[in-house]
């Protein structure tokens, strides 16, 4: 397995006039990836508009068509002949994931329960995540893990058993990765595969597999504990998704028109499901001025447009609860909590030291690398804010290839007295390849 960095691509961002305009941003990527994941597993045809075309995603679709899956674009639309739920075939190469988290830990649960063996790899980011969290239902339910490097990580050789047995699983952390990896195994399982969720995660899984016919039912007890119950060896059938804009990418320019002076967009299109607007509720919190407009439903779920204004901010404590709602946001809140009056605490977020990268470390030396005052420990940040700007900039901000540590200093470099430059821009195109272009569309000044 040969993965040779490119040479870096640097990139900077400088005190910006007033944003304005209006943008679309592109797909939901939760809902990207797990479209091309059911539309080949369904029966006939499933058709996709609105798909985000990441290199995330796209190696999401590489894996489906390696297993037996018809996918091809036409024209704006995306075309999948899918091979029916039970009937994938067996990878003659290994599933090259790249730096896809979702896509690898999502197929490893939809493949694992199948006959047959399939191995894993992705690129230095990857491969330095652990998987154990999947692996470990997966396990339980008679896979075997033949080979995987120390720690369960990548490259990962899985052999599906015979038969699989159904098991009752209770996530042990907030994952929707963990929950959707052990509901996408029990879709080839016989019997009734539950998972028990203490804290709800994004439940994109849930209605798209109800979407696509899975027999799924969710009941939430007394105490808010979701159990899912998935039954196993059913057939899905092809459907037509309009995939909603990523509210994990819209956090980027919605935070840069905030702490812009003069700024006023509109962000068209963004997807509102409730697990997943923890930094739009924490900003409003904070002074922000967003408008929902429009709300409306598509695809089942909830979307609106989202106008907002450059606005005084103020330091809040981010309640730990919420974070399963904002996970991916953590990193661009802290560019805007840079900028607020006062404090800003974000509580019970460990689950950022296995992402792409250790980012609660990357984000609090990057702010600090740019003047900015804050203290990390193993599972906070606190961070100080200067609303003029003045000392922030001026630093070199480490990515440790990930895309949202790149993406959410360049948005701080918008407002900050002096240049902030981080030291990779390649690994953006992974979420979001029109990031630099859309910015730039509204007034960044990012080069």
């Amino acid at each position: 397995m040969s993965h040779h960095p490119a040479a870096a691509q640097p990139a900077t961002a400088g005190r910006s006039g007033p944003l304005s305009g209006t943008v679309r941003i592109p797909g939901d990527k939760s809902i990207s990836h797990r479209s091309f994941m059911f539309g080949a597993l369904a029966s006939g045809e499933t058709r996709i508009t609105g798909l985000l075309e990441g290199e995330d995603v796209l190696r999401t679709g590489e894996a489906m068509k390696a297993m037996g899956a018809s996918i091809e674009k036409r024209g704006e639309e995306w075309v999948i002949h899918g091979v029916g739920n039970g009937c994938l075939l067996e990878p003659r190469a290994p599933l090259d994931f790249g730096n896809a988290g979702t896509g690898s830990r999502l197929t490893m649960g939809l493949v694992g329960t199948y006959d047959m063996e399939t191995v894993f790899i992705g690129d230095a980011s990857l491969s330095k995540r652990p998987m154990g969290r999947v692996l470990d239902p997966l396990r339980q339910m008679g896979v075997q893990v033949l080979e995987s490097s120390p720690g369960d990580r990548m490259p990962i050789r899985l052999r599906g058993p015979r038969r699989a047995a159904p098991i009752t699983y209770r996530v042990p952390m907030a994952s929707a990765q963990v929950k959707s990896a052990v509901l996408l195994a029990g879709l080839n399982t016989p019997g009734v595969t539950t998972v028990i969720e203490p804290v709800m995660t994004r439940d994109h899984t849930e209605k798209m597999l109800q979407g696509f016919g899975a027999k799924l039912e969710v009941q939430t007890d007394e105490q808010g504990v979701r159990h899912i119950f998935i039954e196993g060896q059913g057939r899905l059938t092809g459907r037509t998704i309009a995939v909603p804009g990523d509210p994990s990418s819209a956090a980027f320019a919605l935070v840069a028109a905030l702490i812009v002076p003069g700024s006023d967009i509109v962000i068209e299109n963004v997807l509102m499901n409730p697990t997943r607007t923890g930094l739009v509720a924490t900003l409003l919190e904070m002074g922000a001025r967003i408008d929902r407009l429009n709300p409306r439903s598509a695809g089942g779920e909830d979307v609106a447009d989202l106008r907002v204004r450059s606005s005084e901010l103020r330091g809040v404590a981010v309640p730990p609860e919420r974070a399963p709602s904002m996970i991916d946001e953590y990193p661009v809140l802290a560019a805007a909590a840079a900028f607020a009056e006062g404090e800003t605490v974000m509580e019970g977020v460990e689950e950022l030291r296995v992402k792409e990268s250790d980012r609660l470390s990357a984000v609090a030396n990057g702010l600090k690398a740019n003047g900015v005052d804050c203290d990390e420990g193993d599972s906070f940040l606190r961070v100080r804010g200067r609303p003029d700007g003045k000392g922030i900039g001026g630093g070199l901000v480490e990515t440790h290839l990930d895309h949202r540590i790149a993406m959410s200093f360049l948005v701080m470099g918008l407002a900050s007295e002096k240049k902030v430059t981080i030291d990779d821009r390649a690994m953006i195109a992974t979420s979001f390849p029109q990031f630099m272009g859309l910015m730039r569309g509204i007034g960044a000044e990012i080069d």
